[in-house]
């Protein structure tokens, strides 16, 4: 363990060390020197952070075997890591970095713009409270914004506050509405005086905000809404008729909809696809066309979803179908000949096509070798549902045996129409086609089960490339009988898949898959960093094997419906895991129950202050009407807070009337006894528990953390200055918990009272 062989912190918090035993002899050791010593294949979390520790321990006995490691380790490292890197940033050890090391690493992340998930920047955010980085945040990522404690938000600071936090993407707080509606709110009260409507300024500083925002402020709202609107992944139905209505009006920068442009219209992008069919008819024809052509074109190039073409097609189409319906008919036969000319491969090349040709006059005018030889071409047209089962008719008439495999690879827009008794007609031997007609989310149960089905017939394994390439989605749909099929070593390469998507019955058996492929890590962290996406759901009452449980689940348990065991929760909050608060959500609401609140404060470490921004989510709001008054001031939640309903602690009130100064924290930016409740205690004050596995001279250390200003190693023991002998641990006064998270900051028994200890020898 000697100095060469030491991972830097940002090793510990970035690195994720695989679970399998074993690795590819085809590793560089460039990678392995990179990315740290192993131990028989994997590198113990635990281990390692008190090997880093013990070599930073200010004492003369530590300091000759860190020459060069706090250099090594300085602001510079932390600024220059590859977003790969901190794409893969894990909370848990970052909570050993100072200060500056974490201050450094966010910004970082803010520079090349990493897409952290909504998990990782949960925990982030509280480590970055606790640390008093909050007021830092022009440099900060702004979907990290979206999570900060937003009483600590001062008022002189607001308004950048929130510009900056618009920026970011409000889809990310899908499992935390009490924090949503409270940054809404905060926006609100950050204008000042109440508004009937939202003016240019207002909009510029709200930004992506707007999105949650109901549609009567949308449709009084100032014209330049429409640029808050693109921001958004998706219109409500009422938000949409408010569009409608704006635009309608004819005050926005496109005017009347007889006067729109094609310039106008190209700058609204997706949010075009909202107009509806009543619109686009009072829109000139040669500019609609226009605008339809370059619209086929945006899709046809990859730059506009299926979702976005398909709605805009058939709004657009719908309109021309009513524009239409006054002319005299030719007869009623459904059936009728082709009136525009037989459709050549000329003809699927123009970005017209589907106004040119309706689904009958496709079924009239499209010939079987012009099928056959121009298939790819066809379906690279945004085909309404009704044309692409006229394609699927005429396919199964070519091909009545069953499509060629080189065919199947290009008909994913129509997996979703073929039934499991037509894909079984099918050939598929290569893994490409499963990923072309899996890769996307068109496919469901059936055809995906279906799909790997005639794939494993033909001697094919799923492997973790092809987990990997088909998502983590995918799993939803595959059989229980083809989850049990899949190795362990492969899904263990394939790493944590996200199956937040599946049902309940996949989710069983995912579950126990994950069990046998995980359950052999060597510590609970490592398990608990690849089982995270799999706790929600279990199989009824399973005897998990030996060989299949980690070191903290050595003894026998049966699994309860729905959900992972209490057992197995328990275990995890022993090992100091801080489980995030989206994994926290989708445990089981009955296993739930059973936890004590002493066991989901310990279970959610740093993150027990999501409570209160996740209260009305239905698994919150379940556990916490099971409380009584006294444990919800525990908590440090209000007694209201087990309703589903009820206003944030935070932002009670109206918030057009509310005066700032209900929002405004006494202490925004500062630590002390009153600080902010976003978070309990770090997680390297909570690491007692692992006493059984790690030698306590080095648990002393983890402990205590590392020497501060105030304690002293210069006589080999170090001291933490303090009045009373009898109080808290060193960090407890700074950190300033409330409620229940106020015991975690408590040393061990044996501990309570002693402020000197031995420094541990290298």
């Amino acid at each position: 363990m000697g100095g060469p062989h030491l991972l830097s912190p940002l090793q510990l918090v970035l690195y994720s060390p695989p679970v399998t035993p074993h690795l590819s002899a085809r590793t560089s050791s460039a990678h392995r020197t990179a990315m740290g010593p192993r131990a028989g294949g994997q590198v113990i979390p635990g281990l390692a952070l008190l090997v880093w520790l013990t070599a930073h321990c200010s004492c003369p006995q530590a300091q000759s075997s860190s020459q060069g490691g706090l250099e090594a380790s300085g602001d510079d490292l932390w600024g220059s890591a590859n977003t790969s890197l901190l794409h893969a940033f894990w909370c848990q050890p970052a909570s050993q970095l100072s200060r500056d090391q974490l201050s450094t690493l966010i910004q970082g992340m803010a520079t090349q713009q990493v897409p952290l998930r909504a998990w990782q920047l949960s925990c982030l955010a509280n480590l970055a409270t606790w640390h008093g980085l909050q007021d830092d945040f022009e440099l900060h990522p702004p979907n990290l914004l979206l999570f900060y404690n937003l009483t600590q938000v001062r008022e002189a600071t607001c308004r950048a506050f929130i510009r900056r936090a618009a920026q970011g993407d409000t889809e990310m707080l899908a499992n935390l509405p009490e924090q949503r509606f409270a940054l809404q709110r905060t926006a609100l009260a950050c204008l000042g005086a109440p508004r009937r409507r939202l003016s240019a300024l207002d909009l510029l500083l709200l930004g992506a905000l707007v999105c949650d925002m109901h549609a009567s402020r949308i449709e009084t709202a100032d014209p330049h809404v429409l640029e808050n609107l693109q921001r958004c992944h998706r219109l409500t139905a009422p938000q949409q008729a408010a569009l409608n209505a704006l635009l309608a009006g004819g005050k926005t920068v496109l005017g009347p909809p007889g006067s729109w442009n094609l310039e106008g219209l190209q700058a609204l992008g997706a949010l075009a696809s909202y107009i509806s069919s009543s619109l686009w008819v009072q829109v000139q024809e040669a500019m609609g066309l226009a605008f339809f052509s370059s619209m086929v074109a945006t899709y046809r190039a990859g730059r506009l979803s299926q979702g976005d073409a398909s709605r805009f097609v058939t709004g657009f189409l719908k309109a021309k179908a009513v524009s239409v319906s006054s002319r005299p008919k030719r007869g009623t036969d459904a059936r009728r000949p082709c009136v525009h000319g037989d459709i050549t491969a000329a003809t699927l090349l123009d970005n017209l096509f589907l106004v040119r040709y309706d689904c009958v006059q496709l079924e009239s005018c499209l010939g079987s070798r012009v099928l056959q030889a121009n298939l790819d071409p066809l379906l690279q047209h945004p085909l309404p549902a009704e044309c692409q089962r006229v394609v699927k008719a005429k396919l199964a008439r070519v091909y009545p045996h069953g499509i060629p495999e080189e065919q199947l690879r290009l008909i994913t827009s129509l997996v979703y129409l073929y039934s499991r008794s037509e894909i079984s007609q099918w050939n598929i031997t290569s893994r490409d086609t499963v990923v072309a007609l899996l890769a996307s989310d068109v496919a469901l149960e059936n055809q995906t089960e279906a799909v790997l089905q005639k794939y494993l017939d033909h001697n094919g394994t799923i492997t973790s490339a092809l987990l990997m390439a088909i998502g983590g989605s995918r799993l939803c749909w595959m059989s229980a009988r083809q989850i049990q099929a899949i190795r362990p070593v492969e899904f263990r390469r394939a790493g944590a898949l996200d199956i937040s998507s599946c049902p309940q019955s996949r989710k069983d058996a995912l579950y126990t898959k994950a069990r046998e492929a995980f359950g052999s890590a060597r510590n609970t962290a490592s398990y608990y960093r690849f089982m995270r996406p799999y706790l929600g759901e279990t199989l009824p009452c399973v005897q998990a094997p030996l060989s299949q449980r980690p070191p903290a689940l050595s003894s026998d348990h049966c699994l309860p419906p729905g959900g992972a065991p209490v057992e197995e929760l328990r275990h995890l909050a022993q090992a100091n895991v801080s489980m995030d608060i989206d994994t926290f959500t989708n445990l089981n609401p009955r296993v739930l129950q059973s936890l004590s609140v002493g066991n989901v404060t310990t279970l959610l470490g740093q993150n027990v202050g999501d409570l209160q921004k996740a209260r009305s989510h239905p698994t919150i709001s379940s556990w916490l009407r099971s409380l009584n008054t006294s444990a919800l001031g525990e908590l440090g939640l209000d007694t209201d807070a087990a309703s589903p309903t009820g206003p944030a602690r935070s932002t009670t009130g109206t918030p057009d009337t509310t005066p700032w100064a209900s929002h405004l924290a006494p202490t925004a930016g500062q630590l002390g006894n009153n600080g902010p409740t976003s978070g309990s205690a770090p997680a390297h004050l909570r690491y007692w528990p692992l006493t059984a596995a790690l030698p306590s001279g080095l648990l002393w250390l983890l402990y205590w953390g590392i020497p501060g200003p105030s304690q002293d190693c210069s006589r080999g023991t170090c001291t933490k200055a303090s009045k009373d002998s009898a109080g808290p641990a060193p960090h407890a006064e700074k950190l300033g918990l409330v409620g229940g998270a106020r015991h975690l900051l408590r040393p061990p028994p044996r501990l309570q009272g002693q402020r000197t200890w031995p420094c541990p020898t290298s």
